[in-house]
């Protein structure tokens, strides 16, 4: 599987789909202060409302919002809202109202409560309803995973019910969370959540007073201002730039603005709805955008490119991935717009390129978030992006740095002095080199005139739309029209053959097998590995399931996956390859819940020889023996420490001893654990923090320490370490792994140019590595990174496997 995730991704087409937490590969580790906010992983009470119906109010139902900060759909059916009086009495009981359905990623959830006999508005159509009657001023309102009504009268005692998800005490509320409970409230005023929807635990520092604002699952809210319709008729003295701001949050979050004006430049009818307007009449500030995206959530769109349009509604700041650090995008939600003409020439996009697009990438707040700076749209390329927020902007003749997909995304680099790597992608370097200039391009239009491309090609001509934000992709080109693809010819490469004398060992994360796959990605990898890696005499595999995949059933063999690779390999010309490995324990090993996947050798038995030593499991630690030429190890297969803290969740290195022309080699085949929890270059915190990394320096550490004891036995011994680390050349664990010339990692032998094995967010860059001991010298080494899938848009494994020819 891919090595950024912990599961199988499952894609959402754009935003607001059902996804996981999103992680990436290029991050930087500095750690967040204690004061930042951790919002909530599902749902929230958002807003509470009591005053309905009362004297001066304007509504006439009380109501609970409920709203999902997450990027998963958060189901509600066996749920229910509870209402606690602000000082309960020893006979007080708290009030039910059950829930069913959900609360979309990003959505909203109203609850309607009793109604007074006061107000004029009704609320927008419920999601659910109940016969609570709330106190204007003061209660306690609960999230509870159940219906039956719950018993706890204190804060304490709430607190320790498992069942509630969210509680919002507010008033004189002796029920609460954290240091005290929300404002008073009244007839007209409600408590609720900033637009992030942060959830700190604490309700005095996570909610407001002011104007109720319900919204309900549709987006809809209670009618704004207009003609008789609630629609705007004439423009407001609100302007889009007055919206966006200077700093990356709306000065204007959580307030509705007035008959907005602007132009349609774009419309999306799928994914996440709405439409983006650009306001032509520009100001003279060059950090504030004249672009918004009005969120239409599941309502039709009645409007098209290119419509003079005003819209009434929310400013809301959407967070597409807020648990995992990703910046917002400034909204307009539960619109009532407005077409006062169609047929509008639309405002000129803005052309990125490398005379725009900052060498810099990011300005950086000590790990804290960079919401609140001042932009500099001039120094820092994150800057730039955001100040053309949902603007219409647009890339010329730009070279593809990573295939298109199946969700019909791209990327390209707009900024022609970002280093290209050998076959034309960009290739990342450092942690202080993060290539500027990258950029998706999503469809917009239809899916079929999306271009299939591999890396090296070009977009000729005119790429543009408007410039979005998502979880996987941070700043994106929402392309409405997309130039045409000049072919950059790239061809799978076919690596060496070698001679006789040495010994070939490879390494392949062949990305989540199991015998459920279909035939053809069976051949397609077996044909990787007997054309372009030329059938090495020992090939470690990463990513072999079990023998029936996902399915979570305590099954751990996986001998039926391996037999069906070598009968491909076989079919594909190659050898009657032999194996070894070791189970895991059920569910011990991460990856795909039920996969257990684990390292596999396969190894050529008419070239090299098994050293098989009884002993090794999966919790028994593999150990040396002897010393000098005498040097064994004690289990053969065996693995590396496999109950140390360091392997929790994760695969543990498997080791293995071989004899080639009666010489010993010993062989590490590893894949360290997942990106998954890091927060992402695009992050509002900055420098943003790689808590992944910690562990894999751990793991690296813990091998370290095996080899050490391998080479203070046999200070000549043939070692070679392989397989996905997950970690790039430059990372700590990398470093701590080579730490005291116990390893040589052979990717720094090649140029700068070529050091990648794996394509993310537009960067090539290193996960794949192969490993020598000091016994192995630079003349008796040839290394290989064989680029076969990571830059096309048809693969067999996200990785590009790696070769090593030795002379042991």
């Amino acid at each position: 599987m891919p090595s950024h995730i912990t599961n199988r991704r499952s894609h959402r087409l754009l935003l607001r789909a059902a996804l996981p937490t999103a992680v990436t590969a290029s991050l930087v580790l500095v750690p967040l202060p204690g004061a930042v906010a951790v919002p909530s992983a599902g749902a929230v009470i958002a807003e509470v409302y009591g005053g309905g119906g009362n004297s001066g109010a304007t509504l006439k139902n009380d109501f609970v919002e409920l709203a999902n900060p997450s990027g998963a759909a958060f189901g509600l059916t066996g749920y229910s809202v509870q209402y606690l009086p602000g000082s309960p009495s020893a006979t007080s009981k708290w009030g039910v109202t059950p829930l069913t359905g959900e609360v979309a990623p990003g959505g909203h959830y109203l609850v309607a409560e009793s109604a007074g006999t006061g107000g004029t508005v009704n609320l927008p159509a419920p999601d659910a309803s109940g016969s609570i009657a709330m106190s204007a001023t003061t209660g306690t309102i609960a999230l509870v995973n159940g219906t039956e009504a719950l018993t706890c009268k204190t804060t304490e005692e709430c607190a320790a019910d498992a069942r509630i998800v969210d509680l919002v005490g507010f008033g004189t509320a002796v029920v609460h969370e954290g240091s005290g409970a929300a404002p008073g409230t009244s007839n007209t005023a409600s408590v609720s959540r900033a637009a992030s929807l942060a959830d700190t635990d604490d309700n005095a520092a996570d909610l407001t007073a002011g104007a109720p604002s319900p919204v309900n699952s549709a987006g809809e809210t209670t009618p704004g201002d207009g003609g008789d319709d609630g629609n705007p008729t004439e423009p407001g003295t609100v302007r889009i730039h007055d919206i966006q701001g200077t700093t990356r949050v709306s000065p204007l979050a959580g307030t509705t603005v007035t008959g907005v004006p602007g132009v349609v430049t774009g419309v999306r009818t799928y994914g996440s709805k709405g439409f983006w307007i650009q306001d032509p009449a520009a100001d003279a500030d060059p950090a504030t955008s004249e672009g918004v995206f009005v969120y239409t959530g599941s309502a039709p769109i009645t409007v098209k490119a290119g419509d003079s349009v005003l819209v009434t509604a929310k400013v809301t700041e959407y967070y597409p991935n807020n648990s995992g650090g990703s910046q917002s995008l400034t909204e307009l939600s539960a619109p009532k717009t407005t077409v006062l003409s169609s047929g509008n020439a639309l405002p000129a996009p803005v052309v990125l390129n490398g005379s725009n697009i900052p060498a810099a990438y990011t300005p950086e707040a000590d790990g804290g978030s960079i919401e609140s700076l001042p932009l500099r749209p001039d120094a820092y390329a994150l800057d730039l992006y955001e100040s053309l927020e949902s603007m219409d902007v647009e890339v010329r003749d730009v070279p593809v740095t990573q295939a298109s997909n199946s969700y019909h995304e791209l990327w390209v680099d707009a900024r022609e002095q970002d280093p290209r790597s050998a076959r034309g992608g960009v290739v990342y370097l450092g942690y202080d080199r993060p290539n500027s200039g990258r950029i998706m391009v999503q469809s917009l239009g239809p899916v079929e005139e999306f271009p299939v491309t591999d890396v090296g090609d070009t977009l000729t001509g005119a790429t543009g739309g408007p410039l979005d934000y998502t979880e996987f992709g941070g700043y994106t080109v929402a392309a409405t029209r997309v130039g045409s693809v000049d072919s950059g010819g790239l061809e799978r490469e076919v690596t060496q053959s070698g001679l006789p004398s040495e010994l070939k060992i490879g390494t392949y994360n062949v990305e989540n097998l199991d015998p459920s796959d279909p035939d053809e990605k069976f051949a397609a990898l077996a044909t990787g590995v007997v054309t372009n890696l030329r059938s090495p005499d020992i090939l470690a595999l990463e990513e072999v399931q079990d023998n029936n995949g996902a399915v979570n059933d305590g099954t751990v063999a996986s001998d039926a996956t391996v037999a069906k690779f070598v009968e491909a390999i076989k079919a594909a010309g190659g050898p009657a390859y032999d194996w070894r490995s070791v189970d895991p324990e059920d569910l011990t090993d991460g990856g795909e819940p039920g996969g257990n996947i684990r390292q596999v050798f396969l190894f050529n038995p008419a070239r090299v020889s098994f050293t098989d030593i009884p002993g090794g499991d999966a919790t028994t630690p593999v150990g040396v023996t002897g010393h000098g030429e005498y040097t064994r190890l004690t289990a053969s297969p065996g693995r590396i420490d496999p109950t140390n803290e360091a392997w929790e969740d994760s695969r543990k290195p498997l080791v293995g001893q071989f004899l080639f022309h009666d010489k010993p080699v010993f062989v590490i085949a590893n894949h360290f654990n997942s990106k998954g929890g890091d927060q992402g270059l695009d992050s509002r915190f900055q420098q943003p923090n790689r808590t992944s990394e910690v562990q894999r320096t751990k793991q690296a550490a813990a091998e370290q320490s095996f080899v050490a004891d391998l080479l203070a036995a046999d200070p000549s011994a043939a070692v070679v370490s392989l397989g996905d680390f997950n970690d790039y050349q430059f990372s700590p664990a990398m470093k701590t792994l080579t730490k005291d010339g116990a390893l040589r990692d052979l990717v720094n032998t090649l140029p700068a140019t070529e050091r990648y094995s794996y394509v993310y967010q537009g960067n090539s860059q290193v996960l794949d590595h192969i490993l020598v001991s000091p016994g192995l010298k630079p003349q008796q080494t040839s290394y290989d990174v064989v680029h076969i899938n990571a830059e096309f848009a048809t693969q067999a494994s996200d990785h590009d496997p790696q070769v090593v020819r030795i002379k042991p």
